[in-house]
C-alpha cells in the first residue's frame, strides 16, 4: 500500500511531520517551566529568556530564511533546518545551566526558521490542483493547531515520568524519521530565484528586536541599572529604524514595508501580534498558577489547559464561515470583545473550584483568539495581489512569532513586577533571601529549598497568595487591552467592510 499512495501526499506527510515539532516547541515549555526552574535554579529573567528566545529569534529569521529558500531551494534549506533542529533539541535536553539552555533554544529557533517557510513553499509547489492544494493547506493548518494544542499535554505526560529535558529529547527521533523521508521524496531539482541574499539586513532586524526586548525586560525587572536598560532599549530601537530605512531604499528588500500602508494589512498585523501574544502569555501564566499555586502535576496542568487549545483548533473554519456570512469587520472586532470578556471572567474566577465556568471561559478564550488570528490572516492575504502573497505570508508568520515572544515577555515582566510588590515576606529572612524570593514565584520556591521546614512552608504560602492576586491583575489588564484593540480594528477595517459590500 505504501507505493500506491501518490508521491505528493507522501511529501505532504513528510513536511507535516517536519512542521509538527516546530509548533509543539512553541507551547511544550509552558508546562515544563516549574520543573526546569527548580532543576537549573533559573532566575525569573533566565526563565523568560529560555521561553521567548525561540519565538523572538524565529520572528527575526522567518523573512530572511523564506527569501534564502527561494534562492538556494526549499529541499536544501529544509534538510539543513531539520539537522540543526534535531541537534539543538539534543543539546537543550542535556543543558546543565540556564545559559546553555538559552543558547540551545536560540539554535532551535534557527532550525525552526528554516523549516517553517520551506514547508508552506513545498506544499504550494507540490499541489498544482486547486482543490487538492486547499485540502493540503487545510491539513497543514490543522497540524499547526493540533501541535499547539498537544504541546502542554505532551509536556505534562513526559514530565510525569521523565525529567524536564525529555520535552526536547522527543524531537530527536522525529527528526531521524523525517530527514530520510524528505531526502528521498522531494525532487532534487527545483526552480530558484536569482538575486543577492542580504544577511546583514536580517542581522539588523534580529539585533534590534532582541536589544529592544532585553532593555524593556531589564527596566521592568530591575535586573540592570535603569540607565543601562534604557540605553540598550534605545539602541535596539535605533537598529530597527536603520532596518526600516534600509528596506525602504533597498532594490530587493527582505520586507516590503509599503504593505503596511494598507489599513486592512495593518489591522491584520496588529491583530496577529496581540492575539498570539495574549494566547502565549495566558498559557504561561495559567501553567504556573496550576502548578505553583494549585500543586497540580505537569500532566494535570496540561489536561486542565486542553479547552483553550482544543477550542483554538476550531477557530479557523469558524472564522472563515462567519466572515463569509457577516463580513470580516464585525467578526474580527467581536471576537476580540468576547475574548476580553473571557479574560475578565477568568481574572475573577476561583481556579481552586473551577466547576464548568473556568473550562468554558478557557474554551471561549481559545476559540475567539483563534478566530481573531484567522481574521487577521483573511485581512492580510485578501489585501494583496497573488504576486505579493509570499511577502504578505512572511509578514503574517513574523507577526505570530513576534506576538508570542512579546506576549511571554510582557506578561512575564508585568507578572514579576506585580508579584514583587504584592508578596508579604517574613521578617526572619536575610535581605538577600528576601530580594531573591520577591522576584517571582519560581525564585520563591528556589529560596524555600534553603530554609527550615516551617519557614519554607510560610514562604510558599505567601508566594501562592501573591501570585493569585498578581495573575488576576494581569488577566484584567490584558482584557482591557483586547477591548481597546477591538476599537482600533473597527476603525482600520472600515474601508475593507465597504469594499466587501460593494
Amino acid at each position: 500500500m505504501f507505493f500506491v499512495i501518490p508521491r505528493r501526499w507522501l511529501i505532504l506527510l513528510a513536511v507535516m511531520l517536519a512542521f509538527l515539532p516546530v509548533v509543539i516547541d512553541m507551547t511544550i515549555l509552558h508546562i515544563a517551566v516549574p520543573s526546569l526552574t527548580l532543576a537549573l535554579s533559573a532566575s525569573a529573567n533566565e526563565v523568560l529568556w529560555i521561553i521567548d528566545i525561540y519565538p523572538l529569534l524565529m520572528a527575526g529569521l522567518l523573512v530572511p530564511m523564506g527569501t534564502l529558500a527561494d534562492r538556494i531551494g526549499h529541499r536544501r534549506l529544509l534538510l539543513t533546518g531539520l539537522g540543526i533542529f534535531g541537534t539543538a533539541s539534543l543539546l537543550a535536553a542535556l543543558a546543565p545551566t540556564p545559559a546553555l539552555l538559552i543558547a540551545a533554544r536560540a539554535l532551535l529557533a534557527l532550525g525552526g526558521s528554516m523549516i517553517m517557510p520551506c514547508v508552506l513553499g513545498i506544499i504550494r509547489r507540490t499541489f498544482e490542483d486547486e482543490r487538492e492544494r486547499a485540502m493540503a493547506l487545510g491539513l497543514w493548518g490543522a497540524t499547526g493547531a493540533a501541535g499547539a494544542a498537544l504541546g502542554p499535554l505532551i509536556g505534562g505526560a513526559l514530565l510525569e515520568h521523565f525529567w524536564w529535558g525529555s520535552a526536547f529529547l522527543i524531537n530527536v527521533p522525529i527528526m531521524l524519521i523525517v530527514m530520510p523521508l524528505v531526502y528521498l521524496l522531494l525532487p532534487r531539482t527545483e526552480e530558484t530565484t536569482s538575486g543577492q541574499w542580504a544577511p546583514w539586513q536580517a542581522v539588523l532586524l534580529i539585533a534590534g528586536m532582541l536589544s529592544l526586548v532585553y532593555g524593556i525586560k531589564a527596566a521592568f525587572g530591575a535586573t540592570q541599572p535603569l540607565y543601562v536598560a534604557i540605553s540598550v532599549a534605545l539602541s535596539g530601537l535605533g537598529l530597527l529604524l536603520a532596518f526600516v530605512r534600509l528596506q525602504l531604499r533597498a532594490p530587493q528588500p527582505l520586507l516590503d514595508l509599503s504593505l503596511f500602508s494598507r489599513p486592512a494589512i495593518l489591522a491584520g498585523i496588529i491583530m496577529a501580534v496581540v492575539a498570539s501574544g495574549a494566547l502565549a502569555g495566558v498559557e504561561l501564566t495559567l501553567a504556573q498558577e496550576l502548578q505553583y499555586v494549585m500543586d497540580k502535576t505537569p500532566l494535570q496542568a496540561g489536561i486542565f489547559m486542553i479547552p483553550i487549545m482544543a477550542a483554538a483548533a476550531l477557530g479557523g473554519p469558524v472564522a472563515g464561515h462567519l466572515s463569509h456570512l457577516c463580513g470580516l469587520r464585525p467578526v474580527a472586532s467581536l471576537s476580540l470583545v468576547i475574548a476580553a470578556a473571557a479574560l475578565a471572567g477568568l481574572a475573577l474566577s476561583d481556579f481552586h473550584h473551577p466547576g464548568l465556568t473556568v473550562p468554558l471561559l478557557l474554551a471561549l478564550l481559545g476559540l475567539t483568539l483563534s478566530i481573531g488570528l484567522t481574521a487577521s490572516s483573511i485581512a492580510i492575504m485578501s489585501s494583496v495581489d497573488a504576486s505579493q502573497g509570499g511577502a504578505a505570508g512572511s509578514m503574517e508568520a513574523t507577526a505570530y512569532e513576534l506576538g508570542s515572544g512579546l506576549g511571554i515577555t510582557l506578561f512575564g515582566v508585568f507578572l514579576s513586577s506585580v508579584y514583587s510588590h504584592t508578596i508579604v515576606l517574613a521578617l526572619d529572612m536575610t535581605p538577600s533571601q528576601a530580594r531573591h524570593a520577591a522576584r517571582s514565584i519560581g525564585d520563591t520556591h528556589v529560596v524555600a529549598h534553603d530554609l527550615a521546614e516551617h519557614q519554607a512552608r510560610a514562604l510558599i504560602e505567601a508566594g501562592k497568595a501573591a501570585f493569585s492576586s498578581s495573575h488576576s491583575i494581569l488577566l484584567m489588564t490584558a482584557a482591557a487591552l483586547l477591548a481597546a484593540l477591538s476599537m482600533v480594528v473597527v476603525y482600520l477595517l472600515r474601508e475593507y467592510s465597504t469594499h466587501q459590500e460593494h
